[in-house]
């Protein structure tokens, strides 16, 4: 595929053969065919309908911190919101923000503003609209509980405007991803209150974190929780704690935690999670599915088989 004719139609950045272990929190990841640095919505919309028009494989994503990329990379074209589209602000008590904004960031800046709503984010990675998108939570409290309003833009790059009427949310999930919308602009209701008692909570969740969760190359939670209970915990009671493979390895310290302990692969990652699957099922008779996504060089990838 001839992609000269990217750099000519679009402001943002552009790089050949980006490798994506640069890009992902379990620093693991082929490189990318073509890779964009996104810095505006119009070049996105150019890049969706180039896609459609040349049947170009088209991958977007924030901040890396959920994705299992291929060892082999990714064909066609690449796009990161962050860090060039990730602007936001505060308006009252609305969170205004660009689809690459740092959901720690917001974080922050909320409490700052003595506003509540986000403190269950605390510790949680990633872009907001990666945290839309898949309903990102904690300790009860989940995005779609602040959510008030979002564009996107389709595949073929028309613009949506989402609400809460016309989103649906669930556990770990939103009808946005279902639709395979890129989230540009999004808005969060928050609540005034007070910046102290925001803060402390804050300092609180970020303790717990720290003390449950593993240092180390990860992506977070692997699995999600199934109805029955904490996938970690049937993780753990399945013997798996600490098992290896390659350079990966199950946290000692949170089961439902994959650590790159420093040269594993998309591979190694893989085997370990096919395990984890087949020996819940066996145990316990529960399907765990998994919370990361998982990005190939192209759509059906075959190691995909591994996960069951």
């Amino acid at each position: 595929m001839n992609f000269t004719s990217i750099s000519k139609n679009i402001k943002s950045p552009i790089y050949y053969e980006e490798p994506m272990s640069l890009h992902t929190s379990w620093k693991i990841g082929g490189p990318a065919e073509v890779f964009v640095s996104l810095s505006c919505e119009e070049d996105l919309a150019w890049l969706l309908k180039f896609s459609q028009r040349t049947s170009s494989p088209l991958f977007v994503f924030g901040k890396g911190t959920n994705l299992l990329v291929a060892d082999r990379g990714i064909k066609g074209i690449t796009v990161s919101l962050s860090p060039g589209f990730s602007a936001y602000s505060i308006e009252g008590n609305i969170v205004k923000a660009q689809g690459g904004a740092s959901l720690s960031q917001l974080v922050r800046v909320a409490a700052e503003a003595g506003l509540s709503g986000l403190e269950f984010a605390a510790g949680i990675p990633g872009s907001v609209a990666g945290a839309l998108i898949m309903n990102a939570g904690a300790y009860g409290q989940s995005m779609s509980d602040i959510f008030l309003a979002a564009r996107g833009l389709t595949l073929t790059g028309e613009k949506n405007i989402f609400s809460p009427q016309n989103t649906v949310f669930n556990y770990r999930f939103s009808s946005l991803r279902a639709e395979k919308t890129t989230i540009t602009y999004l808005e969060l209701l928050l609540t005034p209150g007070d910046k102290a008692k925001i803060k402390k909570e804050i300092a609180e969740k970020m303790t717990s974190r720290r003390e449950k969760q593993p240092l180390g190359a990860s992506a977070g939670s692997v699995f999600k929780n199934p109805s029955q209970g904490s996938a970690g915990w049937f993780i753990e009671k399945a013997g798996l704690k600490g098992m290896q493979s390659g350079g990966a390895m199950i946290s000692e310290k949170h089961a439902n935690f994959i650590i790159n302990t420093g040269q594993a692969t998309s591979k190694d990652i893989l085997t370990l999670m096919g395990i984890i699957k087949n020996e819940v099922k066996i145990k316990f008779n529960i399907s765990l599915e998994p919370e990361i996504c998982l990005v190939s060089e192209q759509p059906g990838w075959e190691e995909r088989k591994n996960l069951g």
